[in-house]
């Protein structure tokens, strides 16, 4: 059955993708634009196009073929939705992969007693984290545009239309289309950080609740089907916790514009927010509880709770009891609604916290389930209780970042302004920094008064922490979420976060300080660095505040940049295992936050998948994840795909917790080749990065000086204006490869280390082989490298490099690559017994549908480039035009990629 549902599924993107293809043509006819229209790809009469980059006609030209791109990465997103929904009609529900219904069968056929497995669930706790990282390409206005043609193609799904209906369906695609050729497609200047604010709010208040309401419906579903005991998991608090948190308006390492200000008008949205959903949901239920008094009996104390509330609010209680009579249901709602406007209006008897609320909530159901409405009151109240619980009044965390060398010049700036005769703290030595920490964290008084000017980063880092500080002081700790250290060296770089915290009368707030390990080095001295902040006493003493979780973050982007993909990643798996046994020993349970893009170089892929490859007892239960720039829209603009991602989120998480109960496997591991294999492909990685020619074959042979002046995000390219390969962020670094279809950030050096233990170590080359299917994590790494060369292109990459100046370098370097990249297909392919086209036909299908269009993109942009960069040097007036035109090119090949940086 499922190789039938497949071929389906291939059907019907082809037949929905010449479906909405056809609509676009039409459009374009309609506008004149019949050329264009007749070069569209993916139809037997495409013609070929007549323009060459730059001309007015190759400009619309790559306009249509980026709108065509996005709309076959619609028609795709439909398909698997429904893909998805002929999966479980015919073969069950647990035959989606990662599935609610597929964790608990396994369960059940693991042994895990129910009372034991719906324990479990509590111990749940998922973030997805999003962030404004410069990764999404497409406008606001074209995503809101994506929002609405996906709705009317999963419209189309449902048969019950009659012709006209249809017709008139078919007439708001067009409609749609048409507004989309007349929009633009690019950013004309950067994104201000409101309209990035804005873009995540939209996702907090209008996806992600309905979002949690069907995730929650899917968990209720797989759990009935199993066989469980329905009582198990019935109320709100039975489910694994789901929360959301931010980065934009809290993130500010390298990004100046991020001020306390921001930070301040961030943290008063995000709860404004909250407070309206919640009294939406209030509204609606005061509109269906309209039990009455005279047809049900009402409990005595539900009678005097509501009359005492009534009393207590004055003349708005008055109302709110008035307003409906003999339906004291009715009243309570209304009466939950007045003390959730005196809440927002912060004046006296509103609710003080969520969980006053919840504990309204709670009582209201047991007053119903008291009269015996038990079934109705779960259909009324669960939705809102869930949203009470996971968005609260802060609707999401928002985290604090900020780069540790920003810290040391923050704390100098301090020290000189508090009069201290020593205050050169970056040149200090480690040990000397934690003593002085030590003494200064037993002392209360500050350093500096308030209003006191020490300099600017020591102005700007005390403004955002009393920012902070003043939002707790009003509404407590909720909407605040952890103080992260980007490039922690040393415990000192967490234990100066305390003494700031210290400075501003924050250090007894329970607010997390968390490490981020992002470079190869940090990430193998984590476990010593987390070991000694654990048992430091300033430490120890705040665990009162905090329980039992530390939060550690483990950079992926970095990590890549600095070592290559197989050692990031193994990196990143040996940090894991060794920062869980430091904090066991600690009494400790770790949060590990992973700090994953949408690039598979930056730790992207399919949740459940990426969650089954961590090690074995290394998750807690609770976990965080970054969910950056277009993955946001990917995975969460429309409902049924956010649901599926939420659903392998908390599923995965799980999965996780229920391995950990089960007896270990005998065989362990090869750890010790992966070791050597990550070692290996670091050397050849960092062989190419170290080549004297490297920074002129980066700077030539790619877009990255178009990227620079790229207008997707509001944060800069790189930290501080320096031209140098260390400072250039992760994302410009990926993006930049993958333009130019190298891709190399997601395979160099893993050919060059599987080759090498082939033809040395052939007896450890036929262990890997056996345990390639096998380890979980060994599996995902492979399959994930190799997509990144499938995806790659020689013939591109030669392009590309043909755009170096000096031939004999050029040669030299794509010679390396060119060797690694054939290398790596063939020795992923004997790992797995099988070459790629007999295993990946589903990948080398996609593949394969977009590459004619996307090569007809690479020559325009390759044209476009060299005009531009000569138009530069001569500083002629069209350079201007032809970067716009190479940003829309840029657009267009991202669409064609699905990804970015």
């Amino acid at each position: 059955m499922k190789p039938t549902l497949e071929a389906r599924g291939l059907n019907k993107i082809a037949e929905d993708l010449d479906f909405i293809l056809s609509r676009f043509r039409e459009v374009l006819q309609a506008l004149g634009q019949g050329g264009v229209a007749d070069s569209l790809p993916w139809a037997e009469s495409a013609a070929e196009p007549s323009a060459s980059s730059p001309s007015p006609e190759a400009e619309l030209q790559i306009q249509a073929l980026g709108i065509c791109f996005q709309l076959m990465n619609l028609v795709e997103e439909n398909a698997a939705v429904q893909f998805r929904r002929q999966l479980e009609t015919h073969l069950g529900p647990a035959s989606v992969r990662g599935s609610w219904a597929e964790t608990l069968q396994q369960a059940r056929e693991q042994g895990i007693p129910e009372a034991e497995l719906a324990a479990l669930l509590t111990e749940i706790s998922v973030r997805p984290v999003l962030t404004a990282h410069p990764t999404e390409a497409k406008r606001v206005t074209i995503l809101e545009l994506h929002r609405e043609l996906y709705l009317l193609l999963a419209k189309l799904e449902n048969q019950v239309w009659a012709p006209s209906e249809r017709r008139q369906l078919v007439a708001g695609i067009r409609v749609l289309l048409e507004r989309w050729w007349r929009t633009g497609e690019v950013y004309l200047e950067k994104p201000t950080l409101e309209a990035e604010r804005n873009n995540v709010m939209h996702y907090f208040t209008q996806v992600f609740p309905e979002a949690l309401r069907l995730s929650d419906q899917r968990l209720l579903a797989a759990w009935e089907t199993a066989g469980l005991n329905p009582a198990l998991l019935r109320q709100p608090e039975q489910f694994p916790s789901l929360r959301f948190g931010s980065w934009v308006g809290g993130d500010r390492d390298g990004h100046p514009y991020v001020t306390a200000e921001v930070t301040r008008t961030t943290l008063q949205q995000h709860r404004k927010a909250a407070l309206a959903l919640l009294q939406q949901q209030l509204q609606q239920l005061a509109a269906r509880l309209s039990f009455s008094a005279m047809s049900n009996p009402v409990p005595g104390h539900f009678t005097r709770a509501i009359q005492q509330w009534g009393e207590r609010l004055g003349p708005e209680g008055e109302q709110a009891i008035a307003r409906n009579p003999k339906e004291p249901w009715r009243q309570f709602a209304n009466l939950l609604r007045a003390r959730l406007e005196r809440t927002r209006a912060e004046v006296n008897h509103g609710f003080a916290s969520p969980a006053e609320l919840a504990e309204a909530l709670r009582y209201l159901r047991q007053t119903l389930e008291e009269i015996g409405a038990g079934q109705v009151t779960h259909g009324l109240l669960f939705t809102l209780e869930r949203q009470v619980q996971c968005l609260g009044f802060h609707l999401a965390k928002l985290d604090i970042r900020q780069n540790s060398a920003f810290h040391e010049k923050a704390i100098e700036q301090i020290l000189q302004a508090a009069g201290l005769k020593k205050t050169d703290y970056s040149q200090w030595a480690e040990s000397e920094r934690v003593a002085f920490l030590t003494e200064e964290l037993h002392q209360q008084r500050p350093f500096v008064v308030p209003g006191a000017t020490c300099g600017p980063e020591a102005d700007a880092l005390l403004d955002c922490y009393r920012a902070v500080k003043d939002y707790v002081g009003r509404y407590g700790p909720d909407g605040i979420g952890s103080f992260i250290v980007s490039m922690t060296r040393g415990q000192s770089d967490l234990l100066l976060v305390y003494l700031f915290l210290r400075e501003v009368g924050l250090l007894g707030q329970p607010l997390p300080v968390v490490p981020l390990f992002e470079t190869v080095e940090d990430l193998e001295n984590g476990a010593a660095i987390l070991d000694a902040f654990l048992q430091h006493p300033a430490t120890r003493n705040r665990r009162e505040h905090l329980g039992s979780i530390q939060e550690v973050m483990l950079g992926y982007s970095d990590s890549n940049k600095d070592g290559g993909i197989l050692s990031s990643r193994w990196n990143i798996y040996r940090a894991m295992q060794q920062l869980t046994r430091s904090a066991e020993q600690h009494g400790t349970r770790l949060r590990f936050f992973h700090g994953i893009g949408g690039t598979i170089s930056r730790g992207g892929g399919k949740y459940h998948r990426f969650l089954d490859s961590m090690p074995r007892g290394t998750m807690s239960g609770h976990i965080k994840l970054t969910v950056q720039g277009e993955t946001i829209a990917q995975q969460f603009a429309n409902r049924y795909t956010a649901t599926y991602n939420l659903e392998m989120l908390l599923a995965g998480s799980a999965r996780q917790r229920i391995n950990v109960r089960l007896p270990a496997g005998e065989e362990a591991f090869p750890d010790e080749l992966l070791t050597r294999l990550a070692a290996w492909s670091q050397e050849h990685y960092q062989r190419f990065l170290n080549h004297p020619g490297f920074l002129q074959f980066f700077g030539q042979a790619t877009p990255i000086d178009v990227l620079e002046q790229s207008r997707i995000g509001s944060r800069p390219a790189r930290r501080t204006g320096k031209r140098s390969l260390a400072d250039l962020r992760a994302i410009p670094w990926v993006f930049s490869w993958n333009q130019a279809r190298f891709g190399l950030t997601g395979w160099l050096g893993v050919g060059f280390a599987l080759r090498k233990i082939e033809e040395e170590y052939p007896a450890d080359f036929a262990r890997l082989q056996e345990w390639a299917d096998r380890w979980p994590f060994l599996r995902y790494t492979l399959i994930m490298v190799e997509t990144n060369l499938l995806n790659a292109d020689p013939g591109i990459m030669r392009a590309y490099a043909g755009l170096m100046e000096n031939a004999a370098l050029r040669e030299e370097l794509l010679a390396f690559l060119l060797e690694d990249y054939q290398a790596g297909l063939e020795q992923i392919a004997k790992l797995f017994g099988q070459p790629a086209a007999r295993r990946r036909t589903s990948q080398l299908d996609n593949v394969n549908r977009r590459q004619p269009a996307l090569q007809r993109l690479h020559e325009f942009q390759l044209d476009a480039l060299r005009s531009w960069r000569q138009a530069r040097e001569a500083g002629a007036p069209e350079a201007e035009q032809l970067l716009e035109q190479l940003l829309l090119l840029t657009n267009a090949i991202s669409g064609g990629l699905k990804n970015t940086g």
